[in-house]
């Protein structure tokens, strides 16, 4: 097994990289790789030793190798893996990122209160409808101002508050659909974008649709309130799903009766909106269990249950970056960076904002490709090693189906593989990859050491 093999995924995802010198561009593959194979260890354990580990703090360090020349290679991919597919969900959120237990980090700012410190990360997620996470399109990172912090900031224009980074999201995903004329982008949010003037620009941008949960009872131009309305709106008919587990929460059968009207909203003083309102509710949930009630606003139209259900549909996957945050968090352990300043730390979170990515692409992969051979998305040292790990004999010439291999890989990573345990999750997954490397790191070892033995 050649050492060439394991950097696959990392030269396909970020070779297209223009640092302005190739020995750059080089080391950022092998620092990727590197991060890749163990996510969830410190950069000197993942680096496997000195040398490597202040290639890659001088690759961190470098005044070229910012957080944007870091995506930028990733982002090419993902719009390619966007091409395939007729529509394209666009999901954006926000979370902070915590580093108050590392004091030495300098151009932090506070989070939700002065002695806490860190930075918040605003990405845009690419997701296909079945749930299949195309890439990282975007990524917006900021630290809070303390002169500035605890201020009454009501009043502030939009463009010097944090909300504007949801316009900017939108007008990023604006701009990249003119570059994809055959696949309908649609912005997808929570409730912390029900900002009027976001409403107001995506209503001049016809080339992208957008679905946000609502969040304010607005005023509608005929007098009367949104949720008075969405209340009498007519009955469309009901929708059935799954609920998605979440941690201490098991999935469940969900059926939402579904209400949608065509309303304007016209808040005093600013320039009307027209809208579909959606009302999706539960009316009868388990004992104990708050109903399921979500309030949309988008622009396309629901005049029928099917159209409805679709909407429905597309908010649901917005789940997908709550995982895809969880992974960075938890698998990757962002949060234990120790690196010394901003400037720093912010390429690294772009590497694992990649890796997070792929973590996440594999899983749902996994669960939703049977027929897909494993070599497509796993790099040979990975599903080889796994495949000895598993069924202690060579790995076969021809690569299994990917599901059975990631399978195998979780099961290295935990997942005991019963009827009752459902498909493998990302951490057994990240944990499962993490062990298969190591297995291939040694086994390459030992190749080396004893070449007519293992030949």
């Amino acid at each position: 097994m050649a050492e060439t093999a394991v950097v696959s995924w990392a030269a396909a995802e970020l070779g297209g990289a223009n640092l302005g010198d190739a020995r750059l561009n080089r080391r950022l593959v092998r620092v990727a790789e590197r991060l890749g194979a163990q996510p969830g260890a410190s950069i000197p354990v993942a680096c496997g030793g000195w040398a490597e580990t202040q290639a890659a703090y001088r690759l961190l360090a470098h005044e070229a190798v910012t957080w944007e020349q870091v995506l930028a290679p990733h982002w090419d991919c993902s719009i390619e893996r966007m091409r395939r597919h007729r529509v394209v969900l666009c999901v954006q959120d926000s979370t902070e990122l915590d580093y108050t237990a590392q004091p030495g980090i300098a151009g932090l700012g506070p989070l939700s209160y002065l002695r806490q410190h860190g930075l918040y990360v605003h990405p845009t997620l690419a997701v296909a409808p079945d749930g299949v996470p195309l890439g990282v399109l975007d990524a917006w990172l900021w630290t809070r101002d303390r002169a500035t912090f605890g201020d009454d900031k009501r009043h502030w224009p939009i463009e010097a508050k944090e909300s504007m980074r949801w316009l900017e999201g939108f007008a990023r995903c604006a701009e990249l659909a003119a570059s994809l004329p055959d696949t309908r982008l649609v912005y997808v949010a929570d409730r912390e974008c029900d900002i009027h003037e976001f409403m107001v620009r995506a209503q001049r941008e016809p080339g992208i649709d957008w679905l946000i949960r609502a969040t304010h009872n607005r005023c509608l131009a005929e007098g009367d309130k949104l949720w008075d309305r969405l209340a009498q709106a007519p009955v469309l008919g009901e929708v059935t799903f799954t609920l998605p587990a979440r941690p201490n929460r098991p999935s469940r059968p969900v059926v939402l009766t579904v209400r949608a009207e065509r309303v304007t909203l016209s808040p005093k003083g600013a320039e009307p909106v027209t809208v579909t309102a959606l009302r999706a509710r539960e009316e009868s949930p388990p004992a104990g269990v708050e109903p399921l009630d979500w309030r949309l606003l988008t622009n396309r139209a629901a005049a029928t249950l099917a159209r409805a259900a679709e909407l429905i549909q597309w908010y649901g996957t917005r789940w997908s970056i709550e995982v895809f945050f969880r992974i960075l968090k938890t698998g990757c352990r962002v949060e234990a960076l120790q690196l010394s300043t901003l400037e720093r730390l912010e390429p690294a979170l772009a590497l694992y904002l990649i890796i997070a990515w792929r973590i996440q692409y594999l899983t749902v992969l996994g669960r939703t490709t049977p027929e897909l051979p494993c070599d497509a998305v796993l790099d040979p040292a990975e599903w080889q090693a796994a495949y000895v790990a598993i069924h202690r004999r060579p790995p076969p010439a021809i690569p299994p189906p990917l599901p059975a291999m990631l399978g195998g890989i979780a099961r290295l990573g935990g997942h005991l593989g019963r009827k009752c345990d459902g498909p493998p999750g990302p951490q057994a997954l990240w944990i499962g990859l993490q062990r298969a490397r190591d297995l291939a790191w040694g086994m390459q070892l030992a190749s080396d050491l004893h070449p007519q033995s293992t030949g």
